[in-house]
């Protein structure tokens, strides 16, 4: 493995995207006292409709107005109190960040959920997902690329020493790229669409985020995350659950990470389990990187340490022992990255 760099510190760790509790500025100053050197702007989706990652990230589209109906986030004709709801939310976090931030410099990493779950996620006015529709889906790339790079220079201005790291949430695009998203009745699958198509939009994206001045990436944290078609994208980081993920996925990590591209290793639970020994939690990533044949010391530089996925479920509690568990397994990579 050739020496890399990363827009990240040596022994980084960070967290996913959302946090328990309902209060912006608290959250806000938890992540920047648990991950001073890579914070992000936290989530919080117990706060309800528009909070959550489809909502929020709805919320920031232009010219494709959402609301929610029973089945979930529906496109519509005019914007309603949901979408209001949602902008008024993210406005209100970005003031928690900007108070919190003074004085910051280095990276930050920001979240939106990515064109692909929120294809598999909104209906159509017919009721059927926008994904069944290759023109609705266009128009959604078009609103969705618009808006998040509009969300990135909104969070620049307010946060001007930042470093911008992008984390494109695409929880659902294992399911769209099998085929396996329901349909409206529940009785079929929609088809999935052609993975050149699927390339290209993730292509378009990353791209106009990097020339932005950001540095573009995707989590998921399904057990078959698309490694290598994230990485032919143009993602300069993929994150994953180290824990989910099977020895089949090893040849699409190596290749990522001899390219460049560095690992957000989920390497403690989201929701509840014992993060009470740092070696054991990184096992799974010392693992991987021993399969794969590279230096256990270049474990510390291209790997962040992370939950496996979101902590909004977790109890406060567990929140910030998980993210400590980070913090100390990061230490480990660097301090001992093979097991003695």
């Amino acid at each position: 493995m050739t020496e890399q760099r990363y827009p990240w510190p040596e022994a980084s760790y960070t967290g996913v995207g959302s946090v328990p509790g309902t209060d912006p500025d608290e959250a806000a100053r938890t992540v920047f006292g648990e991950l001073p050197d890579l914070p992000h702007l936290p989530e919080l989706p117990e706060r309800g409709v528009g909070a959550e990652t489809v909502g929020r990230t709805g919320g920031m589209l232009v010219d494709l107005p959402l609301e929610v109906r029973p089945s979930g986030w529906r496109a519509v004709q005019r914007p309603g109190r949901d979408v209001q709801r949602a902008r008024s939310l993210l406005s209100r976090d970005l003031d928690a960040l900007e108070e919190c931030s003074q004085g910051f410099e280095g990276p930050l990493k920001i979240q939106a959920a990515g064109l692909w779950t929120l294809a598999a996620s909104v209906e159509l006015r017919s009721g059927e997902k926008l994904l069944a529709d290759s023109g609705a889906v266009a128009d959604l790339a078009a609103s969705h690329l618009e808006g998040v790079l509009a969300h990135v220079g909104e969070v620049g201005k307010r946060v001007p020493g930042a470093e911008l790291i992008v984390q494109v949430d695409e929880p659902s695009l294992p399911a769209v790229l099998a085929g396996s998203v329901p349909t409206a009745s529940g009785y079929g699958r929609l088809p999935a669409p052609d993975r050149v198509t699927v390339e290209a939009r993730l292509r378009e994206l990353f791209g106009a985020l990097t020339g932005a001045g950001a540095v573009p990436g995707a989590h998921c944290c399904a057990p078959d995350v698309p490694v290598d078609l994230l990485r032919r994208s143009g993602a300069r980081f993929v994150g994953l659950d180290t824990a989910a993920i099977g020895r089949s996925l090893d040849d699409d990590v190596g290749t990522a990470v001899e390219s460049g591209v560095g690992l957000f290793a989920g390497v403690v639970a989201s929701a509840d389990g014992d993060v009470s020994d740092p070696g054991a939690n990184v096992d799974p990533v010392r693992d991987l990187w021993s399969r794969i044949g590279f230096a256990p010391e270049s474990l510390s530089r291209a790997v962040v340490a992370t939950p496996a996925c979101g902590l909004g479920r977790a109890a406060p509690d567990y929140a910030r022992a998980a993210l400590a568990a980070c913090r100390q397994g990061a230490r480990v990579l660097r301090e001992e990255p093979r097991r003695q």
